[in-house]
């Protein structure tokens, strides 16, 4: 939590560390916030039943809350859990560095445009050098061979292996192929199968069924982040799509 705290600490970001949900209920009934980092333990309930009571508030309903995790929820908690996201906006972290990337991006910030200090101290304090994507593995379904060809040389230079598919067959039988895919850039808006269906499959398949999938949109719409998450992604980002902002969903999936 001292980390975190740390970390995010700046002139634009004003933080509250509380240790119980009660306090954080007050807390937010008094003030306005941006963002939430929810431990998985709390001194007077469990992180379910406050997201629960945060949900039936009004006034923090749509409170954005990051739910970091050690260790993964038992089955029960899993499935309470995606009941709430489909009301609440939340993302769960099992790593320092997928809290502080989640929680950036709720900020709208990225890592690398924090700080100079904060961003050396963060990444010290997380893994102690620049998250490496060498060896890593991405597959791009998009039907637009431009989007393609941009997105493959902005990742290689990463270090990032990346293989594609133009529709959402292709990709499928691609990932079937290479089951040590890590993550897939998913195009929403394609012919015949579209994104969204293409993921509803991929969820079905039980060996797929936690891959981290980053749905891409056209263009930001409202409602777009809650039809890609209801199909199955784990996050979504829009055209033309930002590399710094993608590094960092990446960073995320990469890091749970």
């Amino acid at each position: 939590r001292a980390s975190i705290t740390e970390a995010l600490r700046g002139e634009d970001v004003k933080i509250t560390d509380l240790p119980a949900g009660k306090q954080a209920l007050d807390a937010l009934r008094k003030n306005q916030f941006d963002c939430m980092v929810l431990g998985s333990t709390l001194r007077d309930m469990t992180a379910i039943d406050l997201i629960k009571k945060i949900v039936q508030a009004e006034t923090a309903s749509e409170l954005p809350i990051v739910i970091y995790e050690t260790d993964p929820p038992s089955g029960s908690a899993r499935d309470k859990l995606r009941k709430l996201a489909e009301v609440a906006v939340l993302k769960s972290a099992r790593t320092l560095e997928a809290v502080l990337e989640e929680t950036t991006l709720f900020l709208h910030q990225t890592v690398n445009e924090l700080p100079t200090d904060k961003r050396e101290q963060l990444l010290a304090a997380i893994h102690g050098a620049t998250p490496d994507f060498t060896g890593k593995k991405v597959l791009i379904v998009d039907d637009d061979i431009r989007n393609i060809f941009a997105l493959t040389g902005a990742l290689e230079q990463h270090g990032i292996t990346v293989l594609n598919a133009e529709n959402g067959k292709d990709g499928l039988e691609t990932l079937k192929n290479n089951p040590d895919i890590d993550v897939v850039l998913m195009d929403i808006m394609m012919p015949e199968l579209d994104g969204y269906d293409t993921i509803r499959i991929i969820r079905g398949l039980q060996e797929f069924k936690d891959l981290p999938i980053i749905a891409v949109t056209a263009k930001a719409m409202k409602g777009d982040r809650e039809k890609c998450i209801e199909a199955g992604a784990s996050d979504y980002i829009s055209k033309p799509v930002n590399i710094e902002q993608l590094l960092s969903l990446l960073r995320v999936g990469l890091a749970k």
